[in-house]
């Protein structure tokens, strides 16, 4: 029996999270079909530049995620500076400014735990490069749920506990470089 049909693609990186997106993101083709949520920890003092840079880089639609926006396929989501970013059932994307995870607002595991809740089986979730165990839960919670995981090769990676953790609490997720992760998405 073959996975089913992915509908979304959410995206979890810190520490070195520039550079592991720069081999994934402008490699999705201007047709991608899936929507792409990304969370990146980002200090909450600060304006996230992050959906401008990769505008320049990508040939998909690449924005900062708004509150109660509906979700559209081929578009790039990046969760704005200290607000969590979640899925809705409807399918539209929602923000809070709740406690932090891990130290962290955003939070990755936020985002993948909404997700799976949102879209289940048909979700892939990704966990990159980054310095603290934000994620692995969240993709233990997408596993659960009949999603994808996959996970950068923490060796390739800038950081690595954030890989290393995700991989031990989800031991099943499909370790990949990130022209592996890249290609994937391509074929999903």
């Amino acid at each position: 029996m073959s996975a089913p049909r992915a509908e979304a693609v959410v995206i979890g990186a810190s520490a070195g999270a520039l550079e592991a997106l720069s081999a994934i993101l402008p490699a999705l083709p201007a047709r991608f079909p899936l929507p792409v949520m990304v969370v990146v920890h980002i200090p909450p003092d600060r304006r996230s530049l992050l959906a401008e840079l990769f505008q320049a880089k990508c040939r998909v639609i690449v924005m900062e995620a708004e509150d109660k926006e509906p979700i559209s396929p081929g578009t790039v989501y990046f969760a704005p500076a200290d607000y969590h970013l979640l899925i809705e059932h409807d399918r539209t994307l929602s923000l809070s400014s709740d406690e932090p995870v891990l130290f962290s607002r955003p939070s990755i595991d936020v985002l993948f735990e909404s997700a799976a809740d949102a879209y289940g089986d048909a979700l892939v979730a990704i966990v990159l490069t980054g310095a603290n165990d934000d994620g692995a839960k969240g993709m233990r919670a997408v596993v659960e749920a009949g999603g994808r995981a996959l996970v950068q090769t923490p060796e390739s990676a800038f950081a690595s506990a954030m890989p290393r953790a995700a991989i031990d609490l989800c031991p099943v997720a499909r370790v990949m470089p990130l022209a592996a992760i890249a290609a994937y998405l391509l074929e999903v």
